[in-house]
Formats: structure tokens, sequence, C-alpha cells
């Protein structure tokens, strides 16, 4: 027999090498490492899509939505709610801080108390809406700021205040007006982190 002739066995054998047990060729590390890269970027891009356009995670700083929302809580902030519909009374938002000087910040969370066309004052230690008193149960205390007001908010005008009604707690359109729908970043929709605080808002 010509020995120059490989055996059947031999080959099979080194036909196996070159192939995984389902019969596919075994992909290098390179190949692999590249497939988890594009997976990578691709989600990425994804989230940042997403984080631009539909929702985004915030977090809370300062103290002037306590007790509802304390320093740290992480926010689930719904971007597109009101692309579909209007902000509602007591809606908790996101928005754009329209104050100027040396304490205006990027972000704010407010809580809409007043709508377009309501009349808004703060009397006697108390907010009123059109003249009635709000049953605010999530607030801790009675206002402790000075009396406000009342103004009758225009078109697409919204009044917010923080839920902390301790003096001096909240800058919010008791101290720089009532805000307008294109200031509003979006709905905060529940706090997700601490997970022993997850809530709806």
């Amino acid at each position: 027999m010509n020995s120059n002739i490989p055996s059947t066995e031999r080959m099979n054998s080194e036909d196996r090498s070159n192939q995984t047990g389902s019969g596919q060729p075994v992909k290098s590390w390179a190949a692999e490492l590249w497939d988890w890269v594009k997976t990578i970027v691709v989600a990425f891009v994804i989230m940042m899509l997403l984080n631009l356009f539909v929702f985004n995670l915030s977090m809370v700083k300062g103290q002037s939505m306590q007790p509802t929302l304390v320093e740290r809580d992480r926010l689930f902030v719904n971007k597109i709610v009101y692309d579909i519909g209007k902000p509602s009374r007591f809606d908790v938002i996101v928005l754009r801080d329209p104050s100027e000087g040396v304490e205006k910040k990027e972000f704010l969370v407010k809580r809409i108390v007043g709508l377009p066309g309501d009349t808004v004052e703060v009397r006697d230690h108390h907010l009123f809406v059109n003249g009635e008193q709000q049953a605010e149960a999530y607030t801790d205390t009675e206002v402790q700021d000075p009396d406000f007001g009342p103004i009758t908010l225009e078109d697409d005008h919204y009044f917010v205040m923080g839920d902390n009604r301790h003096e001096g707690k909240s800058k919010d359109s008791r101290v720089f007006g009532s805000i307008t729908s294109s200031e509003i970043v979006g709905k905060a929709e529940f706090i997700f982190w601490p997970f022993s605080e997850i809530k709806k808002l």
C-alpha cells in the first residue's frame, strides 16, 4: 500500500479539527470580538436616540420637591407624552430653568399647579386656584413663604411649584413666573432608584 496516500480516518480527523460540532467553520477570536463591538455600538446608538427623543433618566438635586422626591432619587422622564397630549394639573415635570443669574440651573423638577386660564394665588399660607383652596396631599406643611398673586395664566402658560413649602426652599413660578410648554422637557413618570423607593408619581 502506498504510504503517501492519507487514510480516510486521518482525513476525517483533520476535517473535524477545522469545523465545529455543528459542521460550521470555527470563528476566529477577531471575528467574535468584531461581532461584540458591532452589537455594543448598535445598542449604544439606539439608547442615545431613545434618550434624545423618547425618555430621559434624571437625578434629583436639591430639596425643592421634598417630601415627594429627595436628593439623588433617579427619575424616568417621558419626553414624548406631551407631543400627544397636554400637561395636566399636578403632573411632576422636568423643565429648563427659565431664571437668570448665578443660581440658574440647567433643569428643575416641579409640579404643575396652574393651567392656562387658571387664576393662581397663595393666600393665608394656602394655595388657591380659581378661588378654591387646593388639597395638597403631597406636601407636609402649609406654604411658609409670603402670600403671592393672584395672577391669571395666559394661553400655553403653566404655574409650577415645588412640593417643599418650607420658607425659601423652592425656586418656582413665584420667582421666575409662569412657564410655557416649550420649556417643559417631559413628565417624570416614576422613581426607578433606589429600589426601595420605586413608585409612580
